[in-house]
């Protein structure tokens, strides 16, 4: 996942280079931009916040997500995520 704070809104632009692009409108600042990411992929994802982790590149634009639920279904949400235009 390549996150962008401060992006001005919260919403997922697709994939690039691998990755699922978001942008964030919270600020890197005391938790609050990783927060507003588990609440967007959450929602993205139709699961509980308490399903989706950060697994690593807490500090970093650059972050690695584990969510937990029916893979499936996930890779699915994925892979239309990834593909979605910016």
């Amino acid at each position: 996942m390549r996150v962008t704070p401060r992006g001005g809104r919260d919403a997922i632009g697709g994939g690039r280079e691998g990755r699922i692009v978001t942008r964030l409108a919270a600020a890197p600042v005391d938790g609050k931009a990783n927060a507003a990411l588990v609440s967007l992929i959450a929602d993205a994802f139709v699961v509980p916040k308490r399903a989706v982790s950060i697994i690593s590149g807490e500090t970093g634009r650059v972050k690695r997500l584990r969510i937990a639920g029916d893979a499936a279904a996930l890779a699915e949400i994925a892979r239309t995520l990834y593909a979605a235009a910016p």
